[in-house]
């Protein structure tokens, strides 16, 4: 089946609603916790827009609005001995694993207590405090990276499990393959999500490859390898739990393909002029926080008033970050020429900054 020119749900037979399903068990505290982390990741990435608009970030911003099913669905079950590495759409799956969101700020602001201290944006944003290794700009180098870190647990009998990450674009680079059949041979304990937003930049899927399925590549590395709905944020717990029930038992890694759509640009900068409107208009209705909403409502899970009371929760916090990171002192000049060399390996910690 070849890929359309421009693909829509309709296309990949995704409904409107979340079907009702049967999504494993799921606690109302972990139903709250779900949507709260969706709204803080947008809020987040929401408010980096309007303070690059404001002039107040030099560099890139580049959203994964419409992506949060993905990033919190991947990221909520790990331990704090799990690995995560992103990509520069999935600082929510960062915040998830426990980067604090006033820190995401303070590195978009350039600021000294920031992960980072104040070199580099949001794109190679790292913590390894909650073990989380940031973009590689390279995409795909991110996937050798990480069977590394998982190969050196297994030897030193320090198991544990890492997430990783591709855009539909990635997927063609050579260290993806190269990775994904060195994690088939050691049998590592990882979970590749694809996240298929319809566009590499501004190529659209049927420039790239033929293929209906990207998830269809894992059968040449002998690795399981499912297609699911990336804007239901069930479907991607469920599946992420069934792939990380099996990476813990040493059965090796997983290809997760989730359909999704990059509702803005590329970047901040990037108005998208090359998506059609009708494919956009249909993908927003599709919105991940809006279907999950729908979802809780129509359950009788949360009450109208439980979702305003998570909401403002959020807003609250993200008030108290933005607050706090522009209130963060710009690195001292001297600190522009520190760290450019490797010359004694120190891990860094933000602490101190908490």
């Amino acid at each position: 089946m070849a890929i359309e020119h421009y693909t829509t749900p309709q296309y990949y037979g995704i409904p409107e609603e979340i079907p009702d399903l049967n999504y494993g068990k799921i606690s109302l505290k972990e139903y709250r916790l779900l949507y709260r982390l969706m709204q803080l990741g947008r809020r987040v990435e929401e408010t980096a827009i309007s303070l690059y608009r404001q002039g107040k970030i030099v560099g890139g911003v580049y959203p994964g609005i419409g992506h949060e099913a993905i990033t919190v669905g991947s990221a909520f079950d790990l331990r704090p001995e799990d690995w995560l590495a992103p990509m520069h759409r999935d600082l929510t799956a960062q915040m998830v694993k426990g980067q604090p969101s006033k820190f995401v700020l303070a590195q978009y602001l350039g600021r000294y207590t920031s992960p980072t201290r104040g070199k580099d944006g949001s794109v190679h944003l790292s913590n390894y405090d909650y073990n989380i290794n940031g973009c590689i700009s390279h995409i795909g180098a991110m996937l050798p990276f990480i069977v590394g870190v998982t190969y050196a647990g297994q030897l030193r009998n320090k198991p544990c499990v890492a997430v990783t990450y591709f855009g539909d674009g990635g997927v063609s680079i050579g260290d993806f393959h190269e990775g994904l059949n060195f994690a088939s041979v050691l049998k590592s304990p990882i979970l590749v999500f694809i996240e298929n937003n319809q566009f590499a930049y501004s190529t659209p899927l049927s420039k790239q490859y033929n293929l209906f399925s990207q998830a269809d590549r894992a059968i040449a590395y002998g690795i399981p390898g499912v297609m699911i709905d990336g804007n239901n944020i069930l479907a991607v717990l469920a599946t992420t739990r069934y792939f990380l029930k099996r990476a813990r038992s040493g059965l090796g890694p997983s290809l997760i393909e989730c359909i999704t759509m990059r509702v803005l640009g590329h970047s901040a900068h990037d108005a998208a002029d090359y998506v059609p409107k009708e494919m956009l208009k249909e993908w927003k209705k599709m919105d991940p926080i809006q279907r999950y909403k729908r979802y809780l409502l129509r359950k009788n899970i949360l009450s109208e008033q439980d979702i305003a009371e998570i909401e403002q929760s959020v807003e609250d916090e993200i008030a108290e970050s933005v607050a706090w990171a522009e209130a963060q002192p710009f690195p001292p000049g001297e600190w522009a020429g520190l760290g450019v060399y490797a010359t004694s390996f120190e891990k860094r910690s933000n602490k101190a900054f908490e």
